[in-house]
């Protein structure tokens, strides 16, 4: 086997290798900061390693050329930001509804409407809770680093398949332009096209795949299967990362580079004699709820970190199912959250008591 090839790159550079390196056949996008270099990047790699690379007129052309491409089996990447995921919310809900497996990288910015191209993580809500029409939703992988922008696409592109749905990789814009090393994985084997696929030729030829259901009855059981689905990705597929959280009082929440922070702001506390920790959510659908409960169980409270106006903190309300005070930190508009503002905060919960 070749030793692990270590390279120097971009977060968003480093998705790309992933998509590559898991055996992605098509990417059809449209450049926007700060997620323009994935379409850079695939228009570099992909076309010398004999893949597809189409720069679409827009993201709506974008993400329905995703969806013919899915739909023929082929596996399929996009990539965007806030406005650009805006657009492809409608054929998103159609990939969903059929049943498609398909990637899309989203790194988020400020909003919103134009906004500008600091980093944001205010695409939560369009991404997490389905975004489009209908009652659908995406598996949500969130990396923290310019290496988890690698692995993490290359399990996007797994859980695409294995469940065979949407899968979203969002990322805020400092982990998609942030320079680091990245150790590329092994290329998974090729999978064959699959039995489903309108593959063009005769043992395919008879497969249907369609989003309209005219009959109520017909609709509605779609939609119960796609719940069914959805309920078993919670149960099988929750990710999270965890740090010094068995002796904790209170447990700092954040992903994406709020939750490199933390870790930091943690070190700090625990010098101090504070018992903190720090639970990351790396699946934000599936989110993860099992995790969370067990932190409840023996913490006094939880302090939820985010770049928006508090997008997560419901979920993280509702997995706890209100056992604990959930406290509260935002900051927006491009603004990262300094070590020094989380460490202020858990110190002005914990010295009023985190229960109260």
């Amino acid at each position: 086997m070749d030793s692990p090839k270590q390279l120097l790159l971009k977060g968003n550079e480093a998705t790309v290798y992933g998509a590559l390196l898991a055996g992605c056949e098509c990417f059809f996008g449209y450049p926007i900061t700060p997620a323009s270099e994935i379409a850079h990047a695939a228009a570099e790699l992909f076309p010398k390693l004999n893949r597809c690379f189409l720069q679409a007129e827009s993201e709506i052309a974008a993400i329905n050329m995703v969806f013919g491409a899915s739909a023929a089996g082929r596996r399929s990447l996009t990539a965007s930001s806030g406005l650009g995921i805006s657009l492809k919310q409608e054929g998103v809900s159609y990939i969903a509804t059929c049943e498609l497996p398909a990637v899309i990288v989203d790194i988020t910015r400020g909003g919103p409407g134009l906004g500008n191209i600091g980093p944001e993580q205010s695409d939560y809500n369009q991404v997490v809770k389905g975004g489009g029409h209908g009652s659908y939703k995406c598996i949500v992988l969130a990396p923290n680093s310019a290496q988890e922008m690698c692995d993490l696409t290359i399990k996007a592109f797994d859980l695409a398949d294995a469940y065979r749905t949407p899968v979203y990789v969002m990322a805020d814009g400092v982990i998609g332009q942030m320079l680091e090393s990245v150790v590329l994985p092994q290329p998974v084997t090729q999978r064959p096209v699959p039995e489903w696929a309108l593959a063009g030729n005769k043992e395919t030829r008879r497969n249907v795949i369609t989003s309209i259901y005219l009959d109520h009855d017909d609709l509605e059981a779609v939609n119960q299967k796609l719940q069914e689905k959805y309920q078993l990705i919670s149960r099988k597929e929750q990710l999270c990362e965890t740090y010094m959280v068995d002796d904790a009082r209170l447990v700092l929440v954040g992903y994406g580079i709020v939750s490199r922070l933390i870790r930091s702001a943690v070190d700090v506390l625990r010098a101090e004699g504070l018992e903190v920790g720090m639970l990351r959510p790396i699946t934000l659908f599936p989110f993860p709820r099992d995790e969370m409960q067990t932190c409840a169980s023996r913490s006094e409270g939880f302090l939820c970190i985010e770049m928006s106006n508090g997008q997560m903190v419901d979920d993280l309300k509702l997995s706890i199912e209100c056992s604990r005070p959930v406290h509260l930190y935002t900051r927006m508009g491009g603004n990262v959250p300094s070590v020094n503002e989380i460490c202020c905060k858990s110190r002005e919960i914990l010295g009023k008591g985190a229960s109260r």
